[in-house]
């Protein structure tokens, strides 16, 4: 395939299949991310309703879902993934895995920006007689924005490194183009054009990040 039909036939498509890869697991990991990480704050010892044992067990299923290698977790979700969507190849099912693989890990970075919060500000809040509800969202929420929006950004990145993998199993995108054209046909072209619109793409997520996190800041 000339470099011309490539960029004609395949990379809008693959471009495509990496953005809808990238948006939905960040949305999806991000909402399952923060609720994770609003329990994790919530039921520390010095937390608003302290419980040690819901913290540690979902602390442990963060830190075990976290210490998989992205791509083993593709291979041993094939069985949930197939169940979910009813198959584990292309970019829907991709998603299953990608989002599994990212919501601990924003977990984490979230439960950090939360925790960076001033605890005079929480202490003034219970003074006023804030319920924990309004604490959470009025005031830790809000002064952890920027810093949020910082960690989802982060994220999203490396939510694009995973697509790149799974495209190596088959879930179509940037990386499988650049595997089965770039690579395995020896087409320099295709590979150097491929990682160049990576870069684009980082280069596009972190400045509406940037972006984000001025305008909240």
């Amino acid at each position: 395939m000339s470099f011309s039909d490539y960029f004609r036939n395949l990379f809008p498509s693959a471009m495509l299949q990496t953005m809808y890869m990238i948006l939905v697991p960040t949305i999806i990991a991000s909402l399952l991310g923060f609720i994770i990480a609003i329990i994790l704050v919530t039921t520390k010892e010095d937390g608003l309703k302290p419980n040690k044992s819901v913290n540690r067990v979902l602390g442990l299923i963060v830190n075990v879902l976290r210490s998989f290698p992205f791509m083993i977790l593709i291979v041993a979700m094939i069985p949930i993934t197939r169940m979910i969507v009813g198959t584990s190849i292309g970019e829907t099912a991709a998603i299953v895995p990608i989002t599994v693989g990212s919501a601990p890990f924003i977990a984490r970075l979230i439960e950090s920006s939360l925790d960076e919060v001033d605890k005079g500000l929480i202490e003034a809040a219970r003074s006023f007689g804030a319920s924990n509800t309004q604490i959470i969202f009025k005031v830790m929420v809000k002064e952890a924005t920027p810093s949020i929006i910082t960690g989802i950004t982060l994220s999203a990145i490396t939510i694009l490194g995973y697509t790149a993998m799974a495209g190596a199993v088959g879930a179509g995108g940037l990386g499988n183009v650049a595997l089965m054209y770039g690579y395995q046909q020896f087409d320099k072209n295709v590979m150097i054009f491929t990682v160049i619109s990576l870069v684009i793409i980082v280069q596009i997520i972190q400045g509406i990040g940037d972006f984000l996190y001025k305008k909240l800041k």
